[in-house]
């Protein structure tokens, strides 16, 4: 099926959003510590700021849901027969709004980092190379940068520039600049710290020896 029909899409972006909207990260701080998560740091839901309180072993928990439910919707619907790149793309894109937007907690979330690698790994799930070199992508700019927030923009406009050279459906690729540029307006913030010369940094994986 092609084109838009509201009675087809939308029990699929609801449901795309209710999963996306589950946050994660309040919730395992609220557990796990008993505390509001949004009253630490950067008042951020998202796996960073779960490293801030929880420590990293909480933060790749979180990040490791955030992802899951981010993907889940979408293979979800492909679970019931549905293989329309609009729908799938369209429920990816809902999910991380979901997750940048819940409604359980005044539609302040995340900034969709891992839900957006989520959805996109999951796009086409016997070649998740894209969402896959993202990570790369991910992983060396952060190791170079020590800036999370940049690492993360960078990652996810790669990922959607090898949506689009990996020749996937039209949707998938406009799913992918979709995410990648609701992700850089939630660093909005970050990007004027970054351009102040006063983003946080945080340690390399692998420290150089002296």
């Amino acid at each position: 099926m092609s084109g838009f029909d509201s009675a087809y899409f939308l029990p699929w972006l609801i449901l795309g959003y209710l999963m996306g909207s589950c946050p994660t990260g309040y919730v395992v701080v609220k557990l796990v510590k008993g505390e509001d998560i949004r009253k630490f740091g950067s008042g951020n839901i998202g796996a960073t700021n779960v490293a801030r309180v929880l420590g990293k072993k909480w933060a790749v928990v979180t990040a490791a849901v955030d992802m899951l439910k981010g993907g889940a919707a979408v293979l979800l619907a492909m679970a019931f027969g549905h293989g329309d790149p609009a729908l799938l793309a369209a429920v990816g894109a809902s999910g991380v709004i979901g997750h940048d937007y819940p409604v359980w907690i005044g539609f302040k979330g995340g900034k969709g980092v891992a839900t957006t690698f989520g959805v996109l790994g999951c796009f086409n799930f016997f070649n998740p190379l894209p969402a896959l070199l993202g990570g790369a992508v991910w992983f060396v700019t952060r190791e170079i940068s020590c800036v999370v927030s940049l690492s993360s923009m960078v990652a996810l406009w790669a990922s959607s520039a090898f949506v689009a050279l990996w020749g996937m459906d039209a949707p998938y690729v406009i799913c992918g600049v979709f995410l990648a540029a609701l992700t850089t307006w939630r660093h909005r913030e970050n990007i004027k710290r970054i351009l102040a010369g006063n983003e946080n940094r945080v340690n390399p994986f692998f420290p150089k020896r002296s």
